[in-house]
């Protein structure tokens, strides 16, 4: 049986005029299409779940989206706009934009099936990313304090990347020395760029 959450009533409430008939709409097609679906919030906007998440819908300032998680095996190809589950139709600004009701039951229908027999989507390992590149400015200041450059070396890279693309990106050579003079005092301590957002 389907279980609607008032939070997603609350959402569509809160949607933007143009948004309000897509968002109800693509609602009443999911529980049509998979009526065991159960609806939740993720990431502050829509999702439904059968046997796991199978989709989900959002709305923005000018347009909606709507997508499956195993997308690539739902979505014919030559209309999957993109990988990403919120992309998969493009920008939505109306009914008009979404594949017929037809079609669209067709995927979802296919989307619980999916779930319901556990099959796993193939995800392409990313190629790992180089080792930053040290600007000059940060390598001379990290080598005359022994205590941020030792530190900086037991640093895992994506740790390191952070300061550096944080002072390749100063506007002014000032900007960039006085970062560069923050970064090593936060180094030296053993904190990343992001330390005062990270959980202790």
């Amino acid at each position: 049986m389907t279980k609607k959450d008032p939070r997603v009533d609350a959402y569509i409430a809160a949607a933007g005029d143009f948004a309000k008939p897509v968002l109800r709409h693509i609602r009443a097609l999911v529980h049509r299409g998979c009526p065991e679906s159960l609806e939740t919030m993720k990431w502050s906007f829509p999702h439904f779940d059968h046997r796991g998440m199978f989709c989900s819908m959002a709305a923005f300032k000018g347009h909606c989206a709507f997508g499956f998680w195993k997308g690539s095996l739902v979505v014919d190809p030559k209309t999957n706009k993109s990988a990403d589950a919120m992309e998969q139709f493009g920008k939505i600004h109306s009914l008009r934009d979404l594949p017929d009701d037809r079609t669209m039951l067709a995927m979802i229908r296919e989307a619980a099936r999916l779930n319901e027999e556990g099959v796993r989507v193939a995800r392409r390992r990313k190629a790992p990313k180089p080792p930053p590149r040290i600007p000059p400015g940060l390598a001379t200041a990290l080598r005359k304090n022994r205590k941020a450059g030792a530190a900086f070396e037991s640093f895992p890279p994506g740790k390191r990347r952070e300061y550096v693309e944080w002072i390749a990106e100063a506007k002014t050579e000032g900007t960039r020395q006085r970062r560069i003079e923050t970064a090593v005092e936060w180094i030296s301590e053993g904190k990343g760029r992001n330390w005062k957002y990270e959980r202790s």
